[in-house]
């Protein structure tokens, strides 16, 4: 069953980036010949609005095939007026980032869903209070609640430590203790901690840790929004930064994941519950929203390049050179899911 899930939110998260291609490609008059979910032998075919759609025999992928644009041969072009090749540079960037965009619209609005779900989220409950740390010598205890900085009203503990980064001087912060309001007053340290890379880096911080206090997010429409806005700028971000991590090595090669990765963590999600389901949903659909913007000519980032160049020097690449480009886009790429499916077996193997 939890394969089956697996298989079926990628097919989903896939039909949503080609949706969005189809669409734009339509907005601007392309002929959309055929929509498929899925590479190699077509299982189910069905013609709709002039087009053919398909779920084919690898759910892997899936592709919009337009009049006038194949990758396999990028010297294959149709000068016809519902060509993809005769429409302009910015046309065809259009075309190429609906599909990412869509992505991310589909991760917003999954965890738009979470939200109304009313997530758990982490309370402000101060657990341990470092020793000689701003707060020890300022007098915050253990199962001390902030509720507010400088003013600022402080629901959860990412507000918290998101306001504590913001600010400067000295901070107020006003704390319920046993049942009764109090002002405090400290100055943050920058001290050296690890970011989510494991790297070193320093941080203002206040010397205190969570106690693990958790509440149900109150599913308002400006927290629902803020929730869904917050977690899909973090994910983007999240990915933007590893990957540009692995490009220079800082993450190492081995921590690179495949679509075995993808299926195991989905299906382990479905058997926590549809709040899992939906996180790892959001997570894989910005992951194929950043990674389908890497400037590999396979890619969608690599096809935006080419139209760029188009665009500043008013004249296509050289047809020999996108062919040899794209050639060599494709043995990346395929070297990229190689590494992948092999850390994934690897990892499975222990």
């Amino acid at each position: 069953m939890g394969i089956f899930v697996s298989l079926l939110v990628l097919s989903g998260l896939i039909f949503f980036h080609e949706l969005g291609h189809y669409l734009a490609a339509r907005a601007v008059g392309v002929y959309v010949e055929v929509f498929s979910i899925g590479f190699g032998k077509r299982l189910f075919t069905f013609k709709m609005f002039e087009t053919e759609w398909s779920i084919s025999a690898i759910p892997l992928g899936g592709y919009v095939k337009m009049k006038g644009q194949d990758d396999s041969d990028p010297s294959k072009k149709s000068q016809d007026p519902d060509s993809y090749t005769t429409k302009s540079p910015l046309q065809k960037i259009f075309i190429l980032l609906a599909g990412p965009a869509f992505n991310f619209i589909l991760a917003f609005f999954l965890y738009f869903a979470m939200a109304l779900g009313s997530p758990e989220v982490l309370s402000p409950v101060v657990g341990d209070v470092i020793k000689e740390s701003p707060a020890s010598k300022a007098g915050l205890e253990t199962n001390d609640t902030i509720i507010s900085i400088n003013d600022i009203k402080i629901t959860t503990w990412q507000e918290m430590a998101e306001t504590i980064q913001e600010s400067k001087g000295t901070l107020n912060l006003g704390i319920i203790r046993n049942g009764f309001f109090e002002y405090i007053y400290l100055t943050p340290e920058l001290r050296e901690t690890k970011n989510m890379f494991g790297e070193s880096i320093e941080k203002k911080m206040i010397g205190i840790g969570a106690a693990g206090v958790t509440h149900k997010l109150d599913p308002t429409l400006a927290n629902v929004l803020e929730y869904a806005t917050e977690k899909t700028i973090f994910a983007s971000t999240m990915i933007f930064k590893g990957v540009q991590k692995l490009i220079t090595g800082d993450v190492p090669a081995k921590e690179l994941g495949g679509v075995i990765s993808i299926v195991k963590l989905t299906s382990d999600a479905t058997e926590t519950g549809w709040m899992s389901v939906l996180f790892f949903a959001a997570l894989i659909s910005v992951n194929l929203g950043v990674l389908n913007l890497l400037p590999i000519p396979a890619l969608d980032g690599g096809h935006i390049m080419f139209n760029l160049y188009e665009l500043i020097f008013r004249r296509e690449a050289s047809e020999a050179v996108m062919v040899k480009l794209t050639l060599v886009g494709w043995v990346l790429l395929f070297g990229l899911m190689g590494l992948g499916l092999f850390n994934d077996i690897t990892r499975l193997l222990g």
